[in-house]
């Protein structure tokens, strides 16, 4: 056509690239922000600039400046193995106690769900009281059967007073003194056993009666072994 200007290609090809190179280059810099100035001074009062942590400085405070020389933060001193050692543990004693205090609220919960009310623990404690009960029971009765059987054999013993026992009576007297032993025992285990619910049902409702007054669950501190059982 007449009047315009014929403009070679290749120049705009490279002028396009060009501004494609700048608008990267931009992007670039926004996304990966300004370069890090550190700077610090040693032990001999030895200034030191970088744009990375200084080897040399590595037991002080290191300033880790803006492009405007303002602070932006500071490095503190790079921890002995030590002082690592320290902190790991400290770690490893808070992460603990914050499982421990998730555990106490988990089973906090898990109370309130079982026992919404004093009248379903005292269910709770008669059905965990009724199978030591029965067991106690039985201990008694065969030990009175025990009693019944050794009257017989104490008579005849009587016989031979100053005398040896004939050997099938004192096998049969030696053996009821081995099951009333067992029995006695027996009944002993279970008293104790009958105890250790009686506590850990009255330590249960303790915490309960703060629990369902409003105390948050968790915040009445770690379950002892004895009560946490039936919270599970």
């Amino acid at each position: 056509m007449r009047g315009l200007t014929a403009v070679p290609i290749e120049p705009l090809r490279i002028a396009a690239l060009l501004l494609v190179a700048c608008a990267a280059t931009a992007a670039w810099g926004q996304a990966t922000g300004p370069t890090p100035i550190f700077t610090c001074t040693d032990a001999s009062g030895k200034r030191f600039t970088a744009d990375r942590p200084i080897p040399e400085c590595n037991a002080r405070d290191q300033r880790m400046l803006n492009a405007d020389g303002s602070v932006k933060r500071v490095r503190p001193p790079a921890l002995t193995a030590d002082e690592r050692a320290v902190a790991e543990e400290r770690e490893r004693q808070a992460l603990a106690e914050r499982a421990r205090q998730q555990e106490a609220v988990r089973r906090d919960r898990n109370l309130l769900a079982r026992f919404p009310n004093e009248a379903a623990h005292r269910k709770a404690r008669e059905l965990a009281l009724d199978d030591v009960r029965k067991s106690l029971r039985q201990s008694e009765a065969r030990l009175a059967a025990l009693a019944n059987e050794r009257k017989p054999l104490t008579s005849e013993a009587e016989f031979y007073v100053g005398k040896p026992l004939p050997l099938k009576l004192k096998l049969a007297l030696d053996a009821n003194d081995a099951s009333v032993d067992a029995q006695q025992s027996l009944v002993q285990n279970q008293q104790i056993e009958a105890l250790r619910i009686e506590k850990r049902y009255d330590s249960e409702l303790d915490r309960l009666k703060k629990l369902w007054a409003g105390a948050p669950p968790g915040s009445l501190g770690v379950l002892t072994p004895t009560s946490s059982s039936a919270a599970r």
